[in-house]
């Protein structure tokens, strides 16, 4: 019995998004998640900086840097971690991994069965629209069962 790895791990990681996808979690405060908690704690600048072993100034620097997204993640965590804060990170995909490899597929079958089907036109070979929407399944499939890289290549190089 032959494993599909690669298959597995996609619906894995899949579910594990659609766990983020699903939560429905607040937006980022305007004044950045540190301003927001340490305000919310009454932890004056001060405090923050000292439990951080930094100056005051800093703490205003890295509110501002949260609020502006220039901020690092491992300055993010310090300060979460001096805020007894756990920070949670993740790229949430808008669909799921599947959908989004289907539709890549579907749109490079269908930029290939356009260039075929007009030169079959140009032929006068032209397809019924049955035979060309089965024709182009048949491509999604074939694409989606190769290796995933070929659906992300620049066109013209799919091969």
């Amino acid at each position: 019995m032959k494993t599909n790895f690669p298959q597995l791990r996609l619906r894995q990681l899949d579910s594990a998004l659609e766990r983020w996808r699903s939560a429905d979690l607040p937006p980022r405060p305007p004044s950045g998640w540190i301003r927001a908690i340490r305000d919310g704690l009454g932890m004056s600048a001060t405090y923050l900086a000292s439990r951080l072993g930094v100056a005051t100034s800093t703490v205003t620097r890295l509110e501002s840097s949260e609020a502006d997204e220039t901020i690092s993640l491992s300055t993010l965590r310090r300060a979460a971690e001096a805020l007894d804060c756990e920070l949670r990170y993740a790229l949430v995909p808008r669909q799921s991994l599947e959908a989004t490899l289907e539709a890549r597929a579907a749109a490079l079958a269908l930029e290939q069965m356009s260039a075929i089907s007009h030169s079959m036109a140009l032929e006068a070979q032209a397809t019924s629209p049955e035979a060309r929407d089965a024709q182009t399944r048949a491509l999604i499939d074939a694409l989606r069962s190769g290796s995933r890289r070929v659906l992300w290549k620049p066109a013209g190089r799919n091969r």
